[in-house]
């Protein structure tokens, strides 16, 4: 079977093609990048991913010097949750997380697999200083934490860049994400982000149990990859492929329950710290609820946060709905998981520099048009910056940090341009025609390309079968 033929950004978007001179130019006639040479667009996406990273980990070096102290660690923008936590959840001292209180009397605030992840980590770090003790712990356990991160991030990469087989090349917006260079190493977020490419690829691949699988273990690392089960219940409902949904829930709790009863059956109320964490925390840096106070609107009282955060995120989930059931053509996989996770995080009770990892793999390939997603990665990387310099002044007297009304403006900024970029692929999704990935894929006019079991599905439901237009192959 022979391979399909590659849609090259450098001669199908304008903005790749303006930038190609920094790599030799638009690709050539007799490129041998794509065909049966060495470097195909996984290896050469591999390579862009590896120097990402190198460059990534070189930004935190004035932090490594110097022990991550503060206030430089804020005023070099190179802030690391990872060697502090290291002491201060008592890894360095031997405590098992979940199952022992750690300094401070509580336990570990992460879900389990993330938690499984850096005892591991921690595990190899006491080893390192055995053997060499002049080596700091704490920097020892980042830059084993780094090692063992990098293959999630090129996990993301690899599965994104085979999931549309006309289109690898789109990868490469994760590749050398702005975002995920300066924030990769900030936390451990990149587990639950490689693990959910994962599972797409694997669901478009039409392997739903197996996509369950790695999607259970992305909710056991992190909260967010839950709230992916809504809009791909419904796209599954409108399509009728409600057997294939029902293996990746199978999938998706199995997974789930062997990671976590464990430590549910070990010690539950450690286990459920994480929940009774995320729950009773109030409003915090980056959110839209915390910026506005900083402009002087009066504060949600705590008992109050909960109900207004989740309030929004469900009245934005329930358009999200409407735009799965009532679209022309039943959206794509991949953008209304963008949607569903842009909607969360800009109504989240807080927004981490690191959430933006999140966000990077989705919109690449919800939206693959270069212009935009370097737009709203600006907007982000103005953000991460703001956040740091107003950290450094933050309770300092006198401090040279920036001013909270201008750390909120560049909130906004953020917010505004997530929002924004969602808005295209609103568009998208309701003028099929814009799309690129199904107008400029081959075959031309395709349906959901890296959907699986959706691409090409008719409407189950006979009430929508009008709204729908049938695609011609």
């Amino acid at each position: 079977m022979s391979s399909p033929e590659l849609v090259s950004p450098t001669h199908a978007d304008p903005v790749a093609r303006a930038s190609s001179p920094f790599v030799g130019g638009p690709l050539g006639r007799y490129a041998r990048i794509g065909g049966d040479g060495f470097w195909s667009p996984v290896r050469v996406l591999i390579l862009l991913g590896t120097l990402a990273w190198m460059l990534g980990a070189l930004i935190d070096v004035p932090c490594m010097v110097n022990s991550w102290g503060s206030p430089d660690v804020y005023e070099h923008m190179c802030y690391s949750d990872i060697p502090p936590l290291y002491g201060a959840r008592g890894f360095a001292e031997g405590y098992l997380p979940y199952l022992a209180l750690q300094p401070g009397g509580r336990y570990l605030e992460y879900p389990v697999l993330t938690g499984v992840f850096m005892q591991v980590a921690a595990w190899i770090t006491g080893a390192v200083v055995t053997v060499v003790p002049s080596a700091g712990p704490a920097i020892t356990f980042f830059v084993v934490n780094a090692i063992l991160l990098f293959p999630f991030f090129l996990l993301a990469i690899v599965c994104a860049a085979r999931m549309v087989r006309s289109r690898p090349w789109d990868a490469a917006l994760i590749a050398i994400a702005p975002t995920i260079i300066l924030a990769g190493l900030i936390n451990w977020d990149l587990i639950p982000v490689g693990l959910v490419m994962a599972a797409l690829l694997l669901w478009s691949r039409e392997r739903p149990v197996w996509a369950g699988v790695l999607l259970g273990l992305a909710i056991g690392a992190k909260f967010y990859p839950l709230i992916l089960l809504g809009p791909w219940l419904l796209l599954c409902v409108r399509s009728g492929r409600m057997r294939q949904f029902g293996l990746l829930i199978a999938g998706t709790a199995g997974a789930w329950l062997v990671v976590n009863l464990p430590f549910m059956i070990g010690n539950f109320e450690g286990w459920a710290h994480f929940y009774e964490f995320s729950s009773s925390r109030g409003m915090d840096w980056g959110s839209i609820w915390y910026a506005s106070t900083l402009w002087g609107l009066p504060a949600i009282p705590a008992s109050l946060l909960n109900s207004v955060a989740t309030g929004t995120f469900i009245a934005l989930c329930a358009g999200i709905a409407a735009l799965i059931f009532f679209a022309p053509r039943r959206p794509r996989l991949v953008a209304v998981l963008f949607l569903v996770v842009a909607a969360f995080a800009v109504t989240n009770k807080v927004y981490s520099p690191q959430f933006v990892i999140w966000l990077v793999p989705l919109a690449a390939l919800a939206r693959p048009v270069w212009r935009d997603f370097l737009i709203w990665q600006a907007a982000e990387i103005t953000y991460f910056m703001a956040i740091w310099w107003f950290l450094a002044g933050y309770g300092i007297e006198e401090a040279k940090g920036m001013t909270p009304q201008w750390y909120a403006f560049f909130t906004f900024v953020h917010v505004i341009a997530t929002v924004w970029f969602a808005g295209l692929v609103v568009r998208d999704a309701l003028e099929p025609d814009r799309d690129i990935v199904r107008t400029d894929g081959i075959p031309a006019d395709a349906d959901d390309p890296g959907g699986g079991c959706l691409d090409g599905a008719p409407d189950a439901l006979p009430w929508l079968r009008d709204h729908r237009e049938v695609s011609t192959t």
